[in-house]
């Protein structure tokens, strides 16, 4: 990392009339494996550095990136914006919420070093988790599975006297797997992500769940019920409680989407000022408190600070079924008077930094999964998804489930074909009346911005019921 020449980025924008800049380089080592069906289908391997500057000047705010790491090319991006900064002329000018400088250096121990992984033994590992789909009973003719890899080098600095060195890496993995039965095909996506060395890879154990997958998808075809509509209990699993934590909490209380910035991109959020909810609103019953984590330990969407050096902790979204804090960065924290609680985050150094979740998810309660299931009469138990959508203001939402079984007296019975849950956030976390004590998390890939940036994040939770809701 060549910190001169960000600093240098940095002074030569403190020589201009600007009320804040900021630095930010970062260089990026990537790896990728793609294997189709017993085939090395692509190994990539690709370094991408560059830095970029962020300038507020006149109320106005100007974002410019670069590869090229010369002091004429940094001259002229930040020449470039200053000029945008200016050349803003907002009727509502920009401030950022005020902040002390930080001087850190922080990284990730891996325990296994990625680095000490040749590209012959991740692509083995990869070949092997295939092997093993390809020579079960089940006959599984669609398997795709990639690992990804991401060593990410940062360097920030700003006009507060930041200096924040960083060192994050990251793998992930994903598959989709076809399952064939009786000529009828049934499909399931996976993916797996931490932050962290190659220790991951085993910790994952793919090839387990991806067994235990295919063994589900057969079951459905073969033996598969359908569901007789009506209302009754509803038990969700990890995986369900998850995504509805980061698409009906977690998105829409996003203060850049309240406050309208998505709008013509992803729509708006159902919490604005003057509306039925805000800050203190009852949305959920008085056990749910969803917080959004950065701190989580190796998680896929793990930091110390963000990209605008503002230390990261446990933001409480949802607190005891109320709105109780948005995520903020240091933009949207002027604007509704508060300060910026370390939610800026960028992909890389040609994106500008914007709101985003990190872990998002419910908090334990006091059950086991065991006792919420014997606890149901009549109900289904929705383990895992294959389908969700939301409408733009994240407020109307629908759930098809992939593994689900029928609860009768307290036990699983019946496997069920796509359950499906039409319903609202409010009607959603009002009916939560029982949270299990153990948690569980899945990495995802979370969407965001123009440019598209996609993110690593968490999700996931306890097993939760929702008492006497219309499922179908």
């Amino acid at each position: 990392m060549e910190k001169d020449i960000v600093n240098f980025a940095l002074d030569y924008a403190q020589s201009k009339a600007v009320d804040y800049a900021e630095a930010r380089a970062q260089n990026t080592k990537h790896e990728e494996i793609v294997v189709k069906n017993g085939i090395l289908d692509a190994y990539v391997s690709t370094v991408d550095s560059g830095l970029c500057v962020r300038i507020l000047a006149e109320g106005g705010l100007g974002f410019a990136s670069t590869n090229k790491l010369s002091k004429d090319e940094v001259r002229a991006i930040v020449d470039m914006a200053y000029k945008s900064a200016k050349l803003a002329r907002r009727q509502d000018e920009i401030a950022f919420a005020e902040e002390k400088g930080v001087k850190i250096k922080w990284d990730v121990e891996q325990k296994k070093k990625i680095e000490d992984v040749s590209p012959e033994e991740k692509i083995d590992e990869l070949m092997g988790v295939d092997k093993s789909l390809a020579t079960q009973e089940i006959k599984i003719p669609g398997r795709i599975s990639v690992c990804e890899i991401d060593m990410a080098e940062k360097y920030f600095v700003n006009s507060e006297g930041s200096e924040i060195s960083s060192f994050l890496p990251k793998i992930a993995a994903f598959a989709f797997i076809t399952v064939v039965e009786n000529g009828k095909p049934e499909q399931a996506f996976k993916q797996f992500g931490r932050s962290g060395g190659w220790e991951a890879f085993e910790e994952w154990k793919m090839t387990e769940t991806l067994l235990h997958e295919a063994n589900v998808l057969q079951r459905l075809i073969k033996e598969g019920k359908s569901v007789k509509p009506g209302k009754m209990d509803l038990v969700c699993g990890t995986e369900v409680t998850g995504i509805a934590s980061h698409e009906s909490c977690g998105h829409p209380i996003e203060a850049d989407r309240i406050l309208g910035r998505e709008m013509s991109q992803a729509g708006r959020s159902f919490i604005y000022q003057g509306g039925p909810y805000w800050i203190g609103s009852q949305i959920g019953s008085d056990i749910v408190t969803i917080v959004d984590d950065p701190t989580v330990k190796n998680s896929y969407g793990y930091y110390k600070y963000d990209d605008e050096g503002i230390g990261a902790r446990r933001r409480f979204l949802y607190k005891n079924g109320k709105i109780h804090e948005f995520l903020h960065n240091r933009e949207t924290a002027a604007k509704l008077g508060t300060r910026s609680n370390g939610s800026s985050r960028s992909t890389n150094y040609d994106r500008e930094a914007i709101v985003r979740m990190a872990s998002t998810f419910l908090l334990p309660g006091d059950w086991t999964e065991e006792e919420i299931i014997a606890d149901v009469k009549h109900g289904i138990y929705m383990k895992s998804f294959t389908e969700w959508n939301i409408d733009d203001r994240r407020f109307n939402q629908r759930y098809v489930g992939r593994e689900a079984y029928m609860i009768e007296n307290g036990e699983l019975t019946t496997q069920v074909t796509r359950p499906t849950i039409e319903t609202s956030t409010k009607t959603w976390w009002s009916t939560v009346d029982a949270i299990s004590k153990k948690i569980d998390f899945d990495a995802a890939t979370c969407g965001k911005g123009d440019p598209m940036q996609g993110i690593p994040v968490y999700t996931g939770g306890p097993v939760i019921r929702l008492k006497e809701v219309y499922v179908k």
